[in-house]
C-alpha cells in the first residue's frame, strides 16, 4: 500500500522523516487515548439504552416547543453521560461564552460575590464580568463582585490563596483549559483538590467549571470530584464535530433550573424552546465525541512530539497527561504565527485555499490570528489554531476530525513554518 503523502501535498522528505519518528515516540500514549475513548464511548452508548433513545427522538419541534421529547430527553442522556443531576442542552446558545453567561447570570444575584480561583478567566468573560467595558450589562453593572486567585508561577493553584478568597462567596469559577493563557490545563485530579479546598472553608459556595475543550479527554469530567455546574459548547468536543451549533449547561437540579430562567425568562425556563431540526446532529454529535475528541488529543500529541523535535517551546508534551484539547506552540515571531496557520488552513477541507490574517475579532483586546477550515464555523473539535498578535507570539491549536487529516494539517504548518526559518 502507497502511504506517500507528497503524491497529494507539497511536504519535504526531511520533514517526513522526522513525522516518522515521531510516530514512532508516540505509539504508548496513543493506546492510552485510546483506552479513555473506548470507556467514554461505552459511557455515552449506555445512557442512549437506559434512557430508551429512538427514532422519535431525533425529530425537532417548532413554535413554542412544548413537549418536545427528543430535547427533554437529550437533557437527562448528557447529565447521565456527564455525572449530574441535570443538563439544559440547547442549539440556541449561540457559542461556549454564551452558555457561561447564562450560567452564570442564572446562579447570581445582586450584592453576590464570584471569585476566580484559576487566574484570569478566558478573554471573552472579561466583558462579561464586567473587568473590560462599561453599562454593557455586565455582572458588574448588575451588583456582582469579583475577585480572583492566581496560579502559582508554577502554575498550580493556589489552595491556601483559594481558601481565603472564597468565604462567604457565592460562586468560584475554575477554567478547566489554559485559554489563551500559558498555565498549564487542570486535570479532573487537580479540580477535586481545588473543590475540596473551597468546601472545606465554605460549604454553599457553588463550584463553576468552564469545561470547554475538556469532555471526554479523561475518564471523569469534573462533576465526579464535586464541581456543582459545568459548562460547554457544542461546537467543540461535546458535538462530535456534527452538531451543527449550541451548548450545554450540567449540574445540580436547582442550579440548572435557574439557568433555564436566564435563559428564556420566569416561570416558562426549559419549558419552551423549539429544537427545530437539531435534535439528530446533537444525538449524533455526542454518540461520536469520544471518538472523535480522541482525533483530537492524538493530532495534538503528534504535533507536541514534532514541533519540540523542531526546537519549539510547546505544551503539553507529548508524554504528559492531558486534560483538554489545546497545544501550545510558543512560535517566536508575527511571521511565524502567520506561517502556521496558513499551513493548518491549507490543510482544512473547506477554504484550504485562503490564507488567514490577523484581525480585530470581537471580544478581544488584541488582534487576532485564526486558521479554521471547518465544516461549521467557528468549530473548536475540527482543526484549528489561532492566538493574539501579542508576545510570546504563540499559536494555541486544537482539534482535528480524523487523525489522519489531522497530521497532515499538522505537517503543512510545519512546512510553512520551516519555509520562514527554524
Amino acid at each position: 500500500m502507497n502511504n506517500d503523502l507528497t503524491q497529494f501535498f507539497d511536504l519535504p522528505a526531511g520533514l517526513l522523516r522526522q513525522a516518522e519518528e515521531c510516530e514512532q515516540l508516540i505509539r504508548p500514549v496513543f493506546e492510552r487515548i485510546d483506552s479513555i475513548a473506548a470507556y467514554n464511548e461505552a459511557k455515552v452508548l449506555a445512557a442512549f439504552g437506559r434512557h430508551k433513545i429512538s427514532a422519535a427522538h431525533l425529530t425537532g419541534s417548532n413554535g413554542y416547543g412544548y413537549d418536545d421529547l427528543g430535547r427533554d430527553t437529550l437533557d437527562k442522556v448528557f447529565a447521565d453521560v456527564m455525572g449530574t443531576e441535570d443538563a439544559l442542552v440547547r442549539h440556541t446558545f449561540v457559542s461556549g461564552t454564551h452558555a457561561l453567561t447564562v450560567a452564570l447570570f442564572g446562579v447570581l444575584r445582586a450584592g453576590d460575590r464570584m471569585v476566580a480561583v484559576t487566574g484570569a478567566p478566558y478573554d471573552t468573560l472579561e466583558e462579561v464580568i464586567g473587568l473590560r467595558g462599561e453599562g454593557n450589562g455586565s455582572l458588574k453593572d448588575f451588583g456582582v463582585s469579583y475577585d480572583q486567585v492566581d496560579l502559582l508561577p508554577d502554575g498550580t493553584p493556589d489552595y491556601e490563596g483559594i481558601k481565603k478568597a472564597v468565604k462567604g462567596a457565592k460562586l468560584a469559577h475554575i477554567q478547566r483549559s489554559r485559554g489563551y493563557a500559558t498555565r498549564p490545563s487542570l486535570t479532573v485530579e487537580t479540580i477535586g483538590k481545588i473543590v475540596a479546598a473551597i468546601k472545606e472553608v465554605s460549604p454553599e459556595t457553588i463550584v463553576f467549571v468552564d469545561n470547554c475543550y475538556g469532555e471526554f479527554v479523561e475518564y471523569q469530567e469534573p462533576s465526579a470530584v464535586g464541581a456543582d455546574l459545568l459548562v460547554g459548547s457544542l461546537i467543540k468536543n461535546a458535538g462530535g464535530g456534527i452538531a451543527e451549533t449550541g451548548g450545554y449547561i450540567a449540574g445540580r437540579h436547582d442550579l440548572v433550573e435557574l439557568c433555564g430562567y436566564r435563559l428564556t425568562s420566569p416561570g416558562i425556563g426549559r419549558e419552551a424552546g423549539c429544537s427545530l431540526n437539531q435534535n439528530r446532529p446533537m444525538y449524533l454529535g455526542l454518540f461520536y465525541a469520544p471518538s472523535v475528541t480522541a482525533s483530537a488529543i492524538k493530532t495534538s500529541v503528534f504535533a507536541s512530539a514534532l514541533f519540540e523535535k523542531l526546537g519549539y517551546n510547546v505544551s503539553p508534551r507529548y508524554d504528559e497527561p492531558r486534560t483538554d484539547l489545546i497545544l501550545q506552540l510558543v512560535l517566536g515571531s508575527r511571521e511565524k504565527m502567520c506561517a502556521f496557520c496558513t499551513g493548518i488552513q491549507h490543510g482544512s477541507p473547506i477554504d484550504s485555499h485562503v490564507t488567514p490574517v490577523p484581525w480585530a475579532m470581537p471580544g478581544y483586546n488584541d488582534e487576532v490570528i485564526m486558521a479554521a477550515g471547518a465544516f461549521t464555523l467557528g468549530s473548536s473539535i475540527e482543526l484549528s489554531a489561532d492566538g493574539p498578535m501579542r508576545e510570546p507570539y504563540a499559536v494555541w491549536m486544537q482539534g482535528g476530525l480524523t487523525w489522519n487529516t489531522g497530521k497532515i494539517g499538522v505537517l503543512l504548518a510545519a512546512a510553512e513554518c520551516l519555509k520562514e526559518g527554524n
